[in-house]
């Protein structure tokens, strides 16, 4: 199975789309906008995600291996979370390998749309809860926790 690193031309100008529509205050489906700042420039980067919230927790995966907003995700361990004109500040944190499975199959079912992405990536064999889980060594997984609610 190989696995695309770059998002297309129609897809950068989708997201400039989603994220538009995002800060006029008209969110579409389960888009949420994150942004976080650049590794190296420090810059503030929007990218659209969809969310999987599992037991009150968000969490953010990947849907285009190697993408940018990963990276950046992983250096600056935070971000904010944006749905239509209401943002949280998150502390971003990459799930363990080892405990994604559970919350990939989640996807699917919280969010059918955005399955094909992750078909078409080759992340996943097929748009079921358990390939999804299946793709755990594949897709990175960050939870998203509103920043100081930590224990």
């Amino acid at each position: 199975m190989s696995a695309h690193s770059t998002i297309s031309r129609s897809h950068r100008v989708r997201n400039r789309i989603f994220v538009f529509l995002h800060r006029v205050g008209l969110p579409i489906g389960p888009i949420h906008l994150l942004t976080v700042p650049g590794r190296k420039s420090g810059l503030p980067r929007t990218t659209p995600v969809a969310p999987v919230v599992v037991d009150g927790v968000h969490y953010v995966l990947q849907a285009y291996p190697n993408s940018d907003w990963a990276k950046n995700a992983r250096a600056a361990g935070q971000g904010v979370l944006t749905r239509g004109r209401r943002s949280q500040a998150v502390d971003l944190a990459e799930v363990p390998e080892a405990q994604r499975a559970d919350i990939l199959r989640e996807f699917p079912r919280q969010n059918p749309l955005g399955v094909r992405a992750f078909v078409q990536n080759g992340l996943v064999d097929s748009p079921s809860p358990e390939s999804f889980a299946a793709a755990a060594p594949r897709c990175t997984l960050f939870s998203a926790t509103p920043r100081g609610a930590h224990t």
